[in-house]
């Protein structure tokens, strides 16, 4: 658990990208050494996973599904709205304002039913990345363990790092191996 609350610290307490940066070696100086403190770049690690691709592909197809109701419902609004200015000629003032006034009702109803289902999806790649990150974190210990490390930390949060330190392939390799795509039947063995 602890690991998992230093990776989602770590998340969240990002140092700017533009500041960060990997550094090499002067040529001729060979570094072999096991580091107590390895990195990995989170993002890197989410979308160049299986289990990662799959939430982003998810939430990708429900949003072009959302956004093609959205134009749906918009060219319904505007089709009515229409259809209400072109009666106005005919249509006594009072009940041309109820029916207006009833006209806008509905359409802050459909638009806050939207941003309530955009939210949700939005909720719901949170969720995904949180699920991906409780997921892998056997195999982010694993890799800890095996490299003999007692810190692993977002790179991103990390002001210098050497290359060799840096897990981020490894991990998408062995989590890619372990999980799959993270939906049941893709589960993999570890």
């Amino acid at each position: 658990m602890r690991l998992l609350r230093a990776l989602a610290l770590g998340i969240g307490l990002m140092a700017d990208p533009a500041v960060a940066q990997e550094v090499t070696p002067p040529a001729g100086v060979s570094v072999d050494m096991q580091s107590a403190i390895l990195v990995v770049d989170f993002d890197r690690l989410f979308n160049g996973s299986l289990f990662g691709q799959r939430v982003v592909q998810d939430y990708r197809t429900a949003s072009e599904d959302l956004a093609a109701e959205q134009r749906r419902l918009a060219e319904a609004l505007r089709a009515e709205e229409l259809e209400l200015a072109a009666q106005r000629p005919t249509m006594d003032i009072d009940v041309f304002r109820q029916e207006a006034e009833a006209f806008d009702e509905k359409a802050r109803g459909i638009r806050r039913a939207q941003d309530a289902k955009v939210e949700a999806l939005e909720g719901e790649l949170a969720q995904g990345r949180t699920q991906f990150l409780e997921a892998s974190r056997p195999v982010l210990e694993a890799l800890l363990i095996e490299n003999g490390a007692t810190v692993l930390m977002e790179r991103r949060s990390a002001l210098l790092w050497l290359p060799d330190t840096d897990i981020t392939d490894a991990a998408i390799a062995r989590i890619n191996a372990t999980l799959g795509d993270g939906t049941a039947g893709d589960t993999r063995d570890p």
